[in-house]
This record gives structure tokens, C-alpha cells and sequence, in this order.
């Protein structure tokens, strides 16, 4: 998680500033399920966490099996998963390790085949694993790489594995599925963001289209417009003037998405931008244009 400080303000319990709580409560949605609520909802249930190393998928992981939910922790990185099982573990819970590249499109399917035969089902699919790019344009004309692999980890991937979980939870006829998407998507396209923003738009249309299908099935979507998290993700960009959450409050969010399965969570405000985007699309670009001049000093 990247930690930054502000220089003559009060640290709250958690080490941030107050004035970065208090915004952060006002501004973000902070939603917790009460403790019943998410046991009643999760106990006994199979949900596969992708990304359950670090960040939100590990504080969510954690929290999921906390409640009586067996988790099934997939990433890269068999090392860090053993570390978050034994964890989860230690506290009681009960956690399975898949080592998986989601931009391994045959072994993506082959996870979710070996996960379906060794559990019998998947529960819930939180897709939370992520490749975030923030690059300008013109030093990615040579990388084309760039955009390749953020479809590959933020689109391609989870279509893959859903498209084999997806034929299990319709004929049970029950199933959830959260996506860990952003903000972004809600708002005017940021300058430096092509490679994230278009990867992660792709797979929220592909959800969102596919929920309409789905629903007379008994399988529900939820897509969190996650706000700025502060985790190592985020932690190449420099965020230290900007409120954000911390991976246990965005876990929450995502054991919320969980319990309560709304179509989705944004930050309030979010709506009003968007709607004021896509009526003045103009307005909005020609906004962004002069935000980038000015941080580049022209």
C-alpha cells in the first residue's frame, strides 16, 4: 500500500491525515456490511478472488473467508498466494492456492476448469486483478506492448475465465459477479490514461452487455467504480495530493457489492459528471485539454 503524509495535519489511527478522511468520507463511498449480514450471505459459498495477492484482493480474501466463505486465491505469484492462504488459515478461514497468468488465455481456461472440478462450483468471481499504464501518447508509439497487455490483463482474461464459469452458475441458476473497475470510466478521458482507460471500458461493456443476458438465469453483476486506492498499483503515479482509500476500506466496498449485489457503486458525484460529459462532450475534452496544459506548464 503506498503511504504518503501531509505536511501539519493531525494522523488519524490509520496514519492518514483528518482532512483526507473527512474527504475521503464525503466524497467516496465507504459502505461496510454489518458482520451478520456478510456471514449470512458468504458462509459456505465458493468465491475465487483473481489478484488475491496484494492490495484489495488480499484484504478482501481476507475478510470473505473471515465470514465462513472458502476463497479461492488466484495470481501470478504462488509464493505471495501461500503467504495470504496461511494467513487465512491461521485465522480459521479456509483458502486454496491457483497459480494463474490471466493473459494465459489457455491456462485461464484451464483454471477455471480445474476449479469447477475440484469445488464443484464458483460462487461468486470477484475479477479484482489489474495492469494500470499511465503513459503520454508519444512515448508509447513504439510500445505497442503497452496496450496489448492491459487488454490482456484487464479485458481479454476475465472474459476467458468467466466464459467457463459462466455455463455452471446459469444452470444452477445463482451467481455474482463483482468487477473491481474505476472511476475513470465515469468521468471526461484523462490525458496519459489511453492504454488503462480504453482496457478497462472494454471489459465494463462486455459485463454490463452480458448482464442482460444472464439475469433471467439468477446471475448477477455488480461493477464497483473503485476511487483512487492507495496500494502499490497506484504507487508509481504520484497520488499524495489526491484522498484516497485504503485496501481494507476497498475491500469493504467489495464484501458490500457482495452481500447487498447492487448493479453498482460509484462515488456520487460521478453520475452528475458523466451525464454532463456525454451531453457536453465538447465542453468536457476542451476541460481535460486545458488541465493537462496547465500541469505541463504551457
Amino acid at each position: 500500500m503506498a503511504e504518503h503524509d501531509a505536511p501539519n495535519q493531525p494522523a488519524g489511527p490509520n496514519g492518514r491525515p483528518l482532512a483526507e478522511r473527512v474527504a475521503t468520507r464525503i466524497f467516496y463511498p465507504t459502505s461496510r456490511p454489518r458482520e451478520k449480514a456478510l456471514r449470512e450471505a458468504v458462509s459456505g459459498a465458493v468465491i475465487l478472488v483473481t489478484g488475491a495477492s496484494h492490495g484489495i484482493g488480499k484484504a478482501a480474501a481476507r475478510k470473505l473467508a473471515a465470514a465462513g466463505a472458502t476463497v479461492l486465491l488466484v495470481a501470478r505469484s504462488r509464493e505471495d498466494l501461500e503467504d495470504v492462504a496461511a494467513e487465512i488459515t491461521a485465522a480459521g478461514g479456509i483458502a486454496h492456492v491457483y497459480q494463474s497468468d490471466i493473459t494465459e488465455f489457455d491456462a485461464v481456461e484451464e483454471l477455471g476448469r480445474r476449479v469447477l472440478a475440484e469445488h464443484g462450483r464458483v460462487d461468486v468471481v470477484i475479477n479484482n486483478a489489474g495492469r494500470s499504464i499511465r503513459r503520454p501518447i508519444d512515448e508509447s508509439y513504439d510500445r505497442f506492448h503497452d496496450f496489448t497487455r492491459t487488454m490482456d490483463v484487464n479485458y481479454l482474461g476475465p472474459v476467458r475465465l468467466l466464459l467457463t464459469l459462466l455455463p455452471g452458475m446459469r444452470e444452477r441458476g445463482r451467481g455474482h459477479i463483482v468487477n473491481i473497475s474505476t472511476w475513470g470510466l465515469r468521468m471526461p478521458p484523462a490525458p496519459r490514461w489511453a492504454a488503462y482507460g480504453a482496457s478497462k471500458g472494454a471489459f465494463d461493456i462486455w459485463l454490463r452487455t452480458v448482464a442482460t443476458e444472464i439475469a433471467a438465469d439468477g446471475v448477477t453483476t455488480t461493477s464497483v467504480y473503485m476511487p483512487l486506492v492507495h496500494t502499490r498499483m497506484s504507487a508509481p503515479t504520484d497520488f499524495s495530493g489526491v484522498p484516497g482509500l485504503t485496501a481494507d476500506e476497498a475491500a469493504d466496498l467489495v464484501c458490500h457489492a457482495v452481500v447487498a449485489r447492487p448493479l453498482e457503486i460509484s462515488p456520487w458525484w460521478t453520475g452528475p459528471v458523466q451525464a454532463w460529459t456525454d451531453l457536453r462532450r465538447g465542453a468536457a475534452q476542451r476541460f481535460m485539454e486545458r488541465s493537462l496544459r496547465r500541469r505541463s506548464g504551457d
